[in-house]
């Protein structure tokens, strides 16, 4: 017994002398920590000569970026802008129809090969559209009151807004014009995206049930008994080729906000609150390495913030330091092959707030 406990013993200690370094051995240098994102300043683009602001950007690739953004000129009146990013520098284009007049440009879409921009002006609405090097238009078969939201991909496109007779959803089967009936009740659609010409989806009121979500399936729009959180407002709808649908928006309850993200996976809706506070999830794009990313009100002023939300972990990054800024407000991402472009507003003191561009990755 006496020489099997002897043997025992032994093998520990041989087992122990093999992971244990000896004495004056250099332990294995430790994993070095993952380094925070690094977001860099794009050179700024062409100012207008009033104020301007940011509001609309779309990437294809690295090297093919579009945003728009408004001037709010000296006489009160305001003017589209619209910029072209090339991979190195920003542009400016003033030849799209329009470019001379007061007017807004909206929602940038990627259609095929193409470029569609929706814009309203003196002449009512249209969609631009870029190919081949030049510019033609969509006329819209009628003119509304107000546009609330654009959506377009190959062989369809849908503008939502008001006349004098109410609610108007016009579609567009790439030769023609139609009106869609929306299901009764709905009051307006705050927002419209599409995946394909027969899945569209759309954030509406409705005056007895609050904010809904419909899907129109190529024949109709029907209520898709979205679980949206009670008393809760959806910003923002993002669409993937999977299959995959994620909700951002926000609720109220006893006077606090919260945002709140929903995704659906093909089967159920699952809902979480991430560390967010009250950010607007306008902006928000799932980024190349698959979280989702949302630009944010930062408190540091010189500074912007990003939240990068993966699952149940939220983390945070800033963007480059600005000199003299007292604020810089990125507006909305988009995803430009492996990086990410960010597009937005910043002002220096003493200074008429300006466009700023911001990319992570490069």
């Amino acid at each position: 017994m006496n020489g099997l406990r002897a043997l025992l013993m032994c093998l520990v200690i041989a087992c122990a002398s093999s992971v244990v370094p000896a004495a004056g051995a250099t332990a294995p240098a430790a994993l070095p920590a993952a380094a925070a994102p690094h977001w860099e300043a794009l050179p700024g683009p062409p100012l207008p000569s009033g104020a301007a602001g940011g509001a609309e950007l779309a990437a294809r690739g690295p090297g093919d970026a579009w945003a728009t953004g408004v001037e709010h000129a000296a006489d009160g009146y305001l003017w589209p802008l619209l910029y072209r990013w090339d991979g190195t520098t920003w542009s400016r284009d003033t030849t799209f129809p329009g470019a001379d007049e007061a007017g807004h440009l909206g929602k940038v879409q990627f259609v095929g090969e193409e470029v569609w921009i929706f814009h309203s002006g003196a002449g009512g609405g249209e969609i631009l559209r870029w190919s081949a090097g030049s510019w033609s238009t969509v006329p819209l078969p009628q003119t509304l009151w107000y546009y609330q939201d654009f959506a377009a991909v190959p062989g369809a496109a849908w503008v939502v807004g008001e006349d004098e007779t109410g609610l108007k959803v016009l579609h567009y089967d790439g030769s023609r014009w139609t009106t869609q009936t929306p299901p009764d009740g709905v009051l307006f659609f705050s927002g419209i995206e599409a995946r394909s010409a027969d899945d569209a989806w759309a954030m509406v009121d409705r005056t007895d049930q609050g904010s809904q979500i419909l899907r129109w399936d190529g024949t109709a729009w029907r209520d898709v008994a979205v679980p949206v959180p009670s008393g809760g407002n959806v910003h923002r709808i993002l669409l993937e080729p999977s299959g995959r649908a994620t909700l951002g928006g926000m609720r109220s309850t006893d006077g606090v906000s919260r945002t709140f993200l929903m995704t659906f996976n093909g089967r159920a809706w699952r809902t979480t609150y991430p560390p967010l506070g009250e950010t607007y999830t306008y902006g928000m794009v799932r980024g190349p390495d698959g979280a989702l990313w949302l630009p944010m009100r930062s408190e540091r002023a010189f500074q912007s913030k990003y939240a990068r939300v993966d699952g149940a972990r939220t983390t945070f990054s800033y963007g480059p330091e600005r000199k003299n800024a007292i604020d810089v407000q990125p507006r909305v991402l988009a995803r430009a092959g492996a990086s990410l472009l960010a597009f937005g507003i910043v002002e220096i003191y003493g200074s008429r707030p300006t466009l700023m561009s911001e990319r992570l990755g490069g």
